[in-house]
């Protein structure tokens, strides 16, 4: 039986969408090719894709609540190239082959994601603005340039140290000393998306039911899924539930959902951005382990993200709401830009995101080759989760391709384990990187 998924504070993307019409929940006995769970950005990436490949399919996506309602409506809106906690902690991690094919699927994700926007002409106000990651102590300086170095010494290309001169001619902070620049970024309005590509799949013929949770999964000889109102039959399943994916036994402790927190400003004046510049739009992270991220809307609010991560007891859903975390972000902005003190939030929110026990995503058959899954984006889901999809589609169709050599496909991970030690773990994983985190800005003031 599931848990209730909790009703949640609006992010800026779902608050200000507009009118919109979820489709009908699933109230007769159906059978289909494919069924996908999940009505997120992979659940429906995947459909399309299923649909492009073999046409004559039958497709149905389930959602328990309505489109975008989990992390693909709550995102900061990053298409990006990171993998995990970024590049020297995988490579410590997994290795630098492993970095090497990781952040090769991730340059192709964001090329992809951009490729499909453009293609299907989907209106989520995308723009290709670039990337900075920024240093604001002496200690993320060093950690920023032996990424760079890195990831050069791999033979990739585009991405750079520029000094503290060149980061604040693009965006202009007192606080930034340099920073890396990546001209690969896609941002986008994630609700817009996911709500577009639902627009798309539908088109194709695909069967999109909303508020419609899954609550009973049984394997033989279909796969039958259990809804309040009918069930439904399929061939093939897809688990494209990433940070919800602990709710269903057959993947339950593949990963564990954590939780990050987002804050939106009202509307910039002229004079309030004319200090800052950022006329080029770009996103920006910093360098921390709990990273802050942040960008400008088309309508010049200020949307930042990420800080404290939120951890809970046995996978409790009910943490979207942090005012500690909220207020930490609010404190960030004005140590950020001093002059924006005073400025009013408008939006706060948050949700879960999927984390494995090593950091790393994973992707594969659920048992035999009729089921699959993908979790594990660990926050960077809006490039990866679009190309995953193409992934799903290649394992569910039983074909081969290049995308099966991928790092994440088919790989062992380790379960995470029951209560309490699985808390324990994450209390612990979540503390170093603090620790981390403080060590190297010992000597920023407090704010």
């Amino acid at each position: 039986m599931m848990q209730t998924l909790p009703e949640s504070p609006l992010s800026l993307w779902l608050d200000t969408y507009g009118e919109y019409a979820a489709q009908p929940p699933l109230r007769e006995e159906l059978s289909v090719d494919v069924a996908i769970i999940g009505g997120g950005f992979a659940g429906l990436a995947t459909a399309y894709e299923l649909k492009r490949a073999e046409p004559t399919l039958s497709v149905a996506v389930l959602e328990a609540k309505t489109i975008g309602y989990g992390a693909s409506g709550r995102n900061g809106s990053f298409a990006m190239t990171v993998v995990g906690l970024g590049f020297s902690t995988m490579a410590m991690l997994r290795g630098k082959q492993f970095i090497k094919e990781a952040h090769a699927y991730m340059e192709r994700a964001v090329d992809y994601l951009d490729e499909l926007i453009q293609r299907e002409k989907l209106e989520c106000d995308r723009i290709r603005p670039g990337f900075l990651r920024v240093a604001t102590t002496p200690a993320y300086i060093k950690r920023i340039q032996h990424d760079v170095e890195l990831v050069q010494s791999l033979g990739f290309t585009g991405i750079e140290w520029i000094d503290a001169t060149k980061t604040r001619a693009m965006v202009n902070s007192e606080r930034y000393l340099g920073a890396m620049w990546e001209p690969r970024l896609v941002l986008v309005n994630p609700a817009k998306l996911v709500r577009e590509e639902k627009r798309i799949v539908c088109s194709m013929g695909v069967q999109v039911f909303e508020n419609t949770p899954v609550i009973e999964i049984t394997s033989r000889p279909k796969f039958r899924r259990k809804t309040p109102y009918a069930s439904l039959y399929a061939e093939k399943l897809v688990f494209a539930t990433n940070a919800y994916s602990h709710l269903f036994p057959m993947i339950r402790r593949k990963q564990i959902p954590a939780f990050t927190y987002m804050v939106a400003t009202e509307p910039l004046s002229p004079e309030q951005l004319e200090p800052i510049g950022w006329q080029g739009l770009q996103g920006v992270e910093d360098a921390r382990n709990l990273i802050h991220y942040y960008r400008l809307t088309p309508d010049n609010r200020l949307v930042m993200g990420g800080g404290p991560v939120g951890l809970t007891y046995a996978n409790d859903l009910n943490a979207d709401a942090n005012p500690a975390a909220w207020n930490h972000l609010e404190r960030h902005i004005h140590f950020l830009f001093p002059h924006l003190r005073g400025v009013k939030i408008t939006h706060r929110w948050g949700g879960p995101f999927s984390v494995t026990i090593d950091l790393t995503p994973c992707l594969g058959y659920v048992g035999d080759r009729r089921a699959v899954y993908a979790l594990g984006c660990i926050g960077h889901g809006v490039s990866m989760s679009h190309l995953n999809s193409q992934v799903l589609r290649d394992l569910v169709l039983e074909r081969q391709s290049d995308l099966l050599d991928c790092p994440f496909v088919n790989r062992k991970m380790l379960p995470w384990p029951g209560e309490p030690l699985r808390f324990a773990i994450a209390f612990a994983l979540r503390g170093y990187l603090q620790i981390e985190d403080a060590l190297c800005e010992r000597t920023l003031p407090r704010h």
